[in-house]
């Protein structure tokens, strides 16, 4: 399918050709959620515990006579019930990361792609080269484009007054060609793809 390249003035930069294979699948939301709830467990950091009656320091005597008090039975005052007692069931340091093929996790950024262009959420640029890193006219840019909420994704290494420019406005990422995943696609309104990143992303699914 054809798209057309737009300038970051937004005029016509001519018109690019997408392949049906990265960008023309009929997207499959159970891939595309597995994927996320890839990312987003990878990045927990696990760090959460609680003391059990193993590891709270209180006294292993026991409370009081088996028989005759007419109280429960208690053998240790690390028990649950008791206050400065151990959790029971708490939370341990774990990981909470889990395995994807390379083959699901290419796949569900091929789905992630696709489904953006079923949207309507894709723009090719023809680069991101400004004159100066300044915010205030990147700004102007993205007003006359309708620019928000956007991904934007450029070659091997950003252009660094674009990248300067652009990381004080709110709802903008800017990311190499390495660092795209769905996570970041789906949570943008828009993807911005320069020509740079365009040609990178078919050499790497060729």
């Amino acid at each position: 399918m054809k798209i057309d390249v737009i300038s970051l003035d937004g005029a016509a930069a001519g018109s690019v050709e997408l392949s049906d294979a990265i960008f023309g699948l009929e997207p499959r939301e159970d891939l595309i959620a597995r994927m996320v709830r890839y990312q987003l467990a990878k990045r927990r950091a696990g760090t959460h515990v609680a003391m059990g009656r193993a590891d709270v320091w209180r006294t292993g005597k026991k409370l009081y006579k088996q028989k005759g008090t007419g109280h429960a039975r208690h053998g240790s005052a690390r028990a649950p019930q008791f206050r400065g007692g151990g959790k029971a069931h708490g939370p341990v340091m774990r990981s909470h990361e889990h395995d994807l093929t390379k083959k699901v996790k290419a796949l569900a950024l091929k789905h992630a792609l696709s489904a953006k262009v079923k949207d309507g959420g894709l723009i090719i640029w023809a680069d991101t080269k400004v004159a100066e890193a300044k915010t205030k006219a990147l700004l102007g840019h993205f007003a006359k484009l309708g620019l928000t909420n956007a991904l934007i994704i450029d070659g091997a290494e950003p252009e660094i007054n674009f990248a300067l420019a652009a990381r004080n406005i709110p709802n903008i990422d800017v990311l190499p060609i390495q660092g795209i995943n769905v996570y970041d696609i789906l949570r943008r309104d828009k993807l911005v793809l320069t020509k740079a990143a365009l040609d990178a992303l078919e050499a790497r699914f060729a």
